[in-house]
């Protein structure tokens, strides 16, 4: 734990200060995954105290609980008399090929009409696996990433330290840092019981790491507006991780939407986006452009296989990273199973979200000082390298979820009444609370 958290402090620019972890056991995988929830929330929590340090000159202390912290990197949410959709397509998942594993991703319907297209229409799994069976897992993966969909063959992570995507990715740093010489006057709005008071989030992340990035700040007190397509959704997610946050839609294609979305920008503090490399600047906003529009931005970005290599313009999700990087490979051998087995939660995701956050954070620090934007870029494929980097996780076990382990408070959300788990993270004088409850995709209309 103590490496990695070390390795956390110093690739986000932040102090070696111990951070405190209570509770004990972990989740059973083949990698340390709570010990990489607790250090990535713990920096997160770390990157506010020194936020506050810097705005009161008292440094707030810092704990983790590594049982919550394992149980936010699965979900926050328990639903009362509803439940939370599925969280996967029909026919999403693993499949044999002829010569190994290759799994799809078909959640968002054109992700599985790209699949389709290239094996034909399948009514379900049966289906799918008698035609995914007739393919190598190379072509069929190539296929289908060709016809715009998703897809990951299973490779070990000695195959992928030798892989071209697997060399850049692997060289590049877990989180890129960029200074910038705008300028713009921001004074702190905030107070120690909340830190981003005032602070403008603009975000055009989906699924998982991101939404967790902006999560995170609003239950800081920032002001988070959420972007979305005129078509977008993700129903097994959204009761999940709109927590704290507005949600509205905008078509960037659309020239009056452009124009209400540059209005948006100019206004902001932090954009978070994941798109992938060059989508922004293929729609007229590029970093240049970013910058001209907001002096000062904050501009925080991920994607899935970094930012170097063939693949980095590669559509993926944290499960499609698991295969290709090794991890569900390591996963099959450490369980003795007959099939890819992934982490029990989507670790890299979540991590990634709380490294994001917490580089939003240490930028507005360096803002608040010395009055310049900035920009840090992530992935979840280099956040894997960081999870194996680790060594073997454990057979251990979590004490089962109890009632205490929720907050007493009642969140009424469209679905439904709902419990969110207690915070796994206590910064001391700084409570992570959330105002708004959790809402649909589109359901604000897109303004501060």
């Amino acid at each position: 734990m103590t490496d990695l958290l070390t390795s956390i402090q110093a690739a986000l620019g932040l102090p070696p200060t111990p951070i405190s972890f209570a509770a004990q056991g972990a989740l059973p995988s083949a990698f340390a995954v709570t010990d990489l929830a607790c250090a990535s929330i713990g920096a997160a929590g770390q990157a506010v105290s020194e936020l506050l340090s810097q705005q009161t000159g008292h440094l707030p202390t810092v704990e983790v609980d590594r049982r919550l912290a394992s149980f936010w990197f699965g979900t926050s949410i328990r639903p009362i008399g509803w439940r939370v959709p599925p969280l996967w397509d029909a026919v999403a998942g693993d499949y044999a090929t002829r010569d190994g594993w290759i799994r799809l991703h078909t959640n968002a319907p054109h992700h599985r009409a790209a699949a389709e297209r290239v094996l034909g229409a399948c009514a379900d799994r049966a289906a799918m696996a008698a035609k995914v069976l007739q393919w190598s897992g190379s072509e069929l993966e190539q296929a289908v990433v060709d016809a715009k969909g998703c897809a990951a063959q299973m490779r070990s992570w000695a195959q992928w330290q030798n892989h071209p995507q697997g060399l850049a990715v692997n060289a590049e740093p877990l989180v890129h840092y960029s200074d910038r010489k705008d300028e713009s006057t921001h004074a702190w709005r905030g107070t120690i019981a909340q830190p981003l008071a005032g602070i403008k989030v603009l975000d055009l992340t989906r699924v998982i790491a991101g939404p967790t990035a902006s999560r995170f700040l609003a239950g800081l007190g920032a002001e988070v507006l959420r972007i979305d397509p005129p078509t977008w959704n993700e129903p097994g997610v959204v009761p999940d991780m709109t927590l704290g946050k507005r949600c509205a839609r905008l078509d960037l294609h659309a020239p009056a939407d452009r124009a209400v979305f540059e209005k948006l920008l100019k206004e902001a503090d932090i954009l978070l986006h994941g798109y992938r490399a060059g989508a922004l600047e293929g729609l007229g906003f590029g970093a240049e452009r970013r910058q001209q529009l907001a002096p000062g931005l904050i501009d925080v970005c991920l994607n899935a296989y970094g930012w170097s290599g063939p693949w980095q313009n590669r559509r993926g999700f944290d499960s499609l990273v698991q295969m290709s990087s090794g991890i569900a490979d390591a996963g099959k051998r450490w369980k003795q199973a007959d099939k890819p087995t992934p982490l029990p939660v989507q670790a890299l995701d979540h991590a990634t979200g709380y490294l994001m956050a917490a580089s939003a954070i240490k930028l507005l620090t360096q803002r608040l000082s010395n009055g310049r934007g900035g920009s840090a870029r992530l992935s979840l494929a280099r956040t894997a390298k960081l999870l194996i980097d680790q060594g073997p996780g454990t057979d251990e076990t979590l004490r089962p979820e109890e009632e205490k382990d929720q907050d007493t408070l009642i969140e009424q959300t469209p679905w439904g009444p709902a419990h969110r788990l207690q915070p796994p993270l206590k910064i001391s004088g700084t409570p992570l609370q959330w105002d708004l409850p959790a809402t649909q995709l589109g359901s604000y209309r897109a303004q501060w």
